[in-house]
């Protein structure tokens, strides 16, 4: 991971949002998906997607949370705020948060109260 290219990445993006804000979105996306761009970054990236563009977000979002290889907190993040935008996709990304083993049991204890609001919203 190069940090100072992750973040000239999105620093190029957020240039792009007023003058160009169909490329500022793509860019956004592109960014929040690549698993090599360090955790923070994408996560900056998937909201200013959301911003910008909240359906193009939930693909963005959903990869994030589902990322094992993604820190714990930045994963849980990614679940709330997918569930903001698309309560019917958090669900999936909230519940592979709360049944890996691996994440901090109280991500997944939050993974699992945000799983069960989006189920009780559902009703």
């Amino acid at each position: 991971m190069n940090c100072d290219s992750d973040e000239d990445r999105l620093s190029a993006a957020e240039q792009l949002t007023s003058s160009n804000p169909q490329a500022a979105a793509e860019a956004f996306a592109a960014i929040a998906r690549d698993g090599t761009i360090g955790d923070e970054v994408r996560l900056s990236a998937a909201e200013q997607l959301a911003t910008a563009d909240p359906a193009a977000a939930v693909p963005a979002c959903t990869a994030i949370a589902q990322d094992g290889e993604v820190g714990d907190e930045v994963r849980l993040s990614a679940a709330e705020l997918l569930a903001e935008h698309n309560p019917r996709e958090a669900g999936p990304a909230c519940l592979a948060i709360a049944t890996d083993s691996s994440v901090g049991d109280e991500v997944r204890l939050s993974a699992a109260e945000q799983l069960a609001a989006i189920r009780v919203s559902r009703v």
